[in-house]
């Protein structure tokens, strides 16, 4: 088998993990059933993605995005377990096969095993939320840690796994939170981010999603996003950070935080006056009710999810 995974440019510690999770799930997966594509974590149920042709076996992958690909062929598609309720729905399945993501098995590996806590609170955004921003430098203000989702996966993973608290924009920051029981909430700095594939993970652990909203940290972060800043609308204006404009600059070079772009003491000022709110609503986020599901909910779910592979030990190997 070969794994499938949703491969970005900038990285996504969420997806990446997928290189290697499989691995411990399922040990000499990839050499068996050579034609056969491994689905597994991310919100990867879309026609876009996978293409009609060819085998796969879905283990634990969510909707949300675009439409479903044609699976009505069950000699093409194995599908043992989704993220959720919602995409069992969707997809048509009993709600009984919607169990869980599958990053949640990751707390079992030995490697994570006996990471300590250091009693520090950080703040995991979403990867579109590190593009011209300053949750950095806030973070910094609100007295709290900066992990990069685009990072290395193990070691974000074990950047969450040692915490004492989680503010998650990132949905797998906080599964894994939740999977490492640390507190987590859940924040939201734009409409873009998918409460469907948020509330499809959330329901089968038993626990709501109600993110808290958090203001854009930055002009550059509103443009990158098609956001508002300060009441101005960046709708038409969204761009990529590393697109050009015809000066031959970027986004990112174009509004940059002072210590990218050279700027002076008081646009440096300036930009932290704009992006008060947003550290005030980090900081406040940090000090409001954390949730973190029923450890038997989640340790149901997880047997449920073993029994899965054990079927499909069976089956493939």
């Amino acid at each position: 088998m070969t794994p499938f995974y949703w491969e970005s440019d900038h990285g996504n510690f969420g997806d990446d993990l997928n290189l290697w999770l499989w691995d411990f799930l399922l040990p000499g997966f990839r050499d068996v059933a050579p034609d056969v594509l491994l689905v597994g974590v991310g919100t990867v149920l879309n026609a876009d993605l996978l293409q009609s042709g060819g085998r796969k076996l879905v283990i634990g992958s969510g909707f949300g995005y675009g439409a479903l690909p044609d699976m009505s062929d069950t000699s093409l598609w194995d599908i043992r377990c989704v993220r959720g309720p919602l995409t069992a729905e969707k997809v048509g399945l009993p709600e009984a096969l919607g169990i869980i993501d599958p990053a949640v098995m990751v707390a079992d590996m030995p490697e994570f095993q006996s990471i300590k806590r250091n009693g520090g609170t950080i703040f995991v955004p979403h990867w579109e939320s590190t593009i011209g921003s300053l949750w950095p430098e806030l973070c910094r203000l609100a007295g709290m840690g900066y992990v990069d989702p685009c990072g290395e996966a193990k070691s974000v993973i074990r950047a969450i796994a040692s915490a004492e608290l989680v503010v998650a924009e990132s949905m797998h920051a906080a599964i894994l939170a939740d999977a490492f029981r640390v507190p987590w909430v859940a924040v939201t700095t734009s409409n873009s981010i998918n409460s469907f594939k948020w509330t499809d993970w959330a329901r089968s652990v038993g626990v709501e999603y109600a993110p808290r909203r958090l203001p854009i940290s930055s002009r550059a972060e509103a443009i990158a996003k098609g956001a508002s800043f300060w009441g101005v609308d960046f709708a038409n204006r969204k761009m990529t950070a590393t697109a050009p404009s015809p000066d031959g600059t970027t986004v990112l070079e174009r509004h940059a935080p002072a210590d990218q772009a050279g700027s002076s003491g008081l646009r440096q000022l300036t930009k932290q006056i704009l992006s008060g709110p947003a550290t005030l609503a980090l900081w406040r986020a940090a000090r409001a009710p954390a949730r973190l599901s029923d450890e038997a909910r989640l340790n149901e779910r997880k047997a449920r999810f073993s029994a899965v592979l054990d079927d499909i030990r069976r089956d493939y190997f």
